[in-house]
């Protein structure tokens, strides 16, 4: 058994892609060639949104959405605790101050109620402006970006839309990268739409915004390849990785809904011990991770390796919350300040997730992972 099965699903696009390469090879046109034209129009019509501009993986869109807005010293930018590194690197690499917020523990998402406070405390110490809050759609479910969108505009901030896990999910009838001010998304080969290499896209309803990343992306460039207008990056996509992707856009949308079809397996199947994940009313997860919280009483780790002799592959999103990270000592935060964000951190597992995990392979993980956790209890007892 394998925790992402990307072969399976490149046995169905073989042909296509086949046929699709050929043609970029015969063409030679491997930076921003004519797929990349093609997948842009395709993910923009896709999110509902009016632009959509490749780049070369999803930190470098996050990147290029805090260089358009000239984020640095004297910002605050605020960022979920526990979620991937990447969130608040791209912060801290601009200047600017990652303000970390504690999630809630039935979404894992960040909690608008953590947010709103810590908003109000980075106004009343007065050092940082806020400028910008980053919700991240973490495992496939959108962040409540009703709540979280009145608070950025109560206090005059924007809102960027990290979708790094959660392309093609739905929150109150829109989808992912159209729910804030700007989007950003990845196609590291393991989401749920994933290139064979790195790859990312920012998304926009701005004409000009859509310009200047598109010139961000190349250097800064202006008109000519020779002109440079601003300090940019080179975040390009290759134009394989756009073939590939427009390959497997095709399949997409069956492809969240045999997700969602494995997720429902796992609702059945998995004992209540654990704690299964929540998908609120109005909204879609594209279930980028199955991930659940284990009781006290279980040792994680141990509990991996029973599962690992068994054949069952499993991981741990995120063993460490941000505010623990050494990268980010330097904000001076210690154990204790993101109790959920802990928690969490110590008791989640994820198991084996993508569109053609079998029914069997499912009852597999459930029977195993039952009976070790049943069997912690017991000894508990």
């Amino acid at each position: 058994m394998k925790f992402i099965d990307l072969e399976l699903q490149y046995q169905r696009i073989k042909p296509q892609l086949d046929k699709a390469l050929a043609k970029l090879f015969v063409r030679q046109d491997f930076i921003l060639g004519k797929d990349v034209d093609v997948l842009e129009r395709r993910l923009a019509e896709y999110a509902g949104v009016k632009h959509c501009v490749t780049c070369s993986n999803g930190t470098d869109a996050l990147s290029m959405a805090l260089i358009l807005n000239g984020y640095g010293p004297g910002d605050a930018v605020f960022v979920p605790d526990f979620t991937f590194f990447s969130t608040a690197e791209v912060v801290a690499q601009r200047g600017a101050v990652p303000v970390l917020v504690d999630c809630r523990a039935d979404t894992f998402n960040i909690d608008p109620a953590a947010l709103e406070r810590a908003v109000e405390r980075v106004e009343q110490e007065g050092k940082l402006t806020p400028r910008m809050v980053i919700p991240v759609d973490l495992f496939g479910l959108c962040a409540d970006y009703r709540a979280i969108r009145e608070i950025a505009a109560a206090h005059n901030m924007a809102v960027l839309e990290d979708g790094a896990q959660g392309f093609g999910a739905e929150y109150e009838g829109k989808r992912a990268c159209s729910l804030g001010d700007i989007a950003a998304t990845s196609f590291f080969p393991a989401k749920p739409l994933g290139c064979y290499g790195d790859g990312g896209a920012v998304f926009t309803d701005g004409d000009d915004t859509a310009a200047r990343l598109r010139s961000l992306r190349v250097h800064g460039k202006g008109k000519t390849k020779y002109e440079n207008n601003s300090l940019g990056l080179n975040a390009r996509l290759d134009t394989i990785q756009a073939a590939v992707l427009n390959c497997k856009l095709d399949l997409f949308d069956e492809e969240i809904g045999l997700r969602g079809r494995v997720a429902a397996w796992y609702g059945e199947l998995l004992c209540d011990e654990v704690k299964k994940p929540e998908i609120p009313a109005g909204s879609r997860s594209v279930w980028a991770q199955y991930t659940v919280i284990l009781p006290d009483y279980v040792n994680r780790a141990e509990l991996q390796e029973l599962l690992k002799a068994s054949g069952v592959p499993t991981m741990v999103y995120y063993e460490r919350p941000l505010h623990l990270q050494k990268a980010l000592a330097y904000l001076g935060h210690q154990k204790g300040d993101f109790p959920v964000a802990e928690y969490l951190s110590e008791h989640v597992l994820s198991l084996p997730m993508h569109p053609y995990l079998k029914r069997e392979e499912a009852e597999t993980v459930a029977r195993f992972l039952n009976r070790f956790v049943r069997s912690y209890k017991a000894s508990e007892l």
